[in-house]
């Protein structure tokens, strides 16, 4: 059950990384997008991606975990 929490959580995750992106381009393409937003949004994707990075780590120790058990 582990596993799939973890997997279920890095989908969000991964939900919230392609919004961010999207706005992302958005500002990019809006002229006089604004560049502290733009920055903001970046720092947002590299965290998201690093926590999407730790919960798919987590969904694989768990099922290595899981299959030792077996």
């Amino acid at each position: 059950m582990a596993t799939e929490d973890s997997l279920s959580r890095a989908e969000d995750l991964l939900a919230k990384l392609e919004a961010a992106r999207v706005e992302l381009d958005t500002i990019a393409q809006t002229e006089g997008g604004s560049p502290e937003r733009a920055l903001e949004i970046l720092a947002e994707l590299s965290d998201l991606a690093k926590a999407v990075e730790e919960e798919l780590e987590r969904a694989k120790r768990a099922a290595e975990a899981d299959a030792a058990q077996s």
